[in-house]
């Protein structure tokens, strides 16, 4: 009896390990979260600046149909992207440097822009 008690209690600890693993796993690292969650703003900017304007458009579905353009040409999943933005809002360590980077692109992306224009 004691046998088969251990035994179910050590399969319930493997299950619960690989489930966390399995959850952890879908995290996308710091790098490809910032280039992915980069796109979204810029889709979100997008919509909100040009699509919420033309009356023949729902604004809602055209920015669904291009953020899965952008989780298809990173090859995340929806899914996995928000989990990912889920999780690092709750780790704001791990989240400051994902922000900062996209800080920072936004610098040099307006840097070339003016020096292109002058």
């Amino acid at each position: 009896m004691r046998k088969g008690v251990a035994i179910w209690l050590l399969l319930a600890t493997m299950l619960s390990c690989n489930d966390r693993s399995a959850r952890k796993a879908r995290i996308l690292p710091p790098e490809k979260m910032s280039t992915v969650l980069w796109d979204v703003i810029r889709v979100d900017a997008f919509t909100t600046s040009f699509i919420r304007k033309d009356t023949t458009r729902d604004p809602v579905l055209e920015n669904a149909r291009l953020q899965q353009r952008v989780f298809a040409e990173h090859q995340v999943s929806r899914e996995d992207f928000y989990a990912s933005f889920e999780y690092y809002k709750k780790n704001s360590a791990q989240f400051k440097p994902i922000m900062d980077s996209m800080v920072i692109r936004k610098t040099r992306e307006k840097n070339l822009n003016s020096l292109q224009t002058n």
